[in-house]
């Protein structure tokens, strides 16, 4: 169990949520390196809530590399942008962390920007710091409201 009481380093405070900042520039400028660079090898991203707010079935997904393929292929395909708002750091003990922010997620087509689909999600991150560095161990994106058209993430399959 985490302490919540722990006083934490503000070098790591300020890593422990540049993790977060890394995931989302990652995927905003198509970066694949800098958002592999915000995940541990045997990272989970828990899609599942949130998928099945807008009527899709996802498994969590397991390790960097496969975390990397699925979403970098999504994102090749989008223009979007992530804004991470209110991070709270509510659980440290100098090597594992728990964060909570708020963050909000605009996709667009990019081939149509008269489309789109604006999320608003609370993340809940489970970190560890590993080699001197803060990485995303477990990743939990619930949505709290959105805005817009589902298939602009989960498109039809084509006819």
């Amino acid at each position: 169990m985490l302490s919540k009481t722990t006083l934490v380093d503000p070098q790591d405070r300020a890593d422990i949520v540049d993790a977060l900042y890394r995931f989302g520039a990652g995927m905003d400028q198509r970066d694949r390196t800098l958002f592999e660079s915000a995940f541990s090898r045997e990272a989970a991203l828990d899609l599942s809530g949130a998928a099945r707010r807008l009527g899709f079935e996802l498994p969590v997904i397991q390790g960097r590399e496969t975390i990397a393929e699925m979403i970098m292929a999504e994102v090749g395909r989008l223009d979007t942008t992530h804004t991470v708002t209110n991070p709270r750091i509510t659980g440290y003990d100098g090597q594992r962390a728990r964060l909570s922010a708020l963050v909000e997620a605009q996709n667009l087509p990019r081939d149509d920007h008269s489309r789109h689909l604006l999320l608003k999600n609370i993340y809940t991150v489970d970190l560890s710091k590993q080699d001197g560095h803060w990485t995303i161990d477990r990743l939990l994106i619930e949505n709290l409201w959105l805005d817009g058209d589902p298939e602009v993430l989960f498109p039809k399959p084509a006819a």
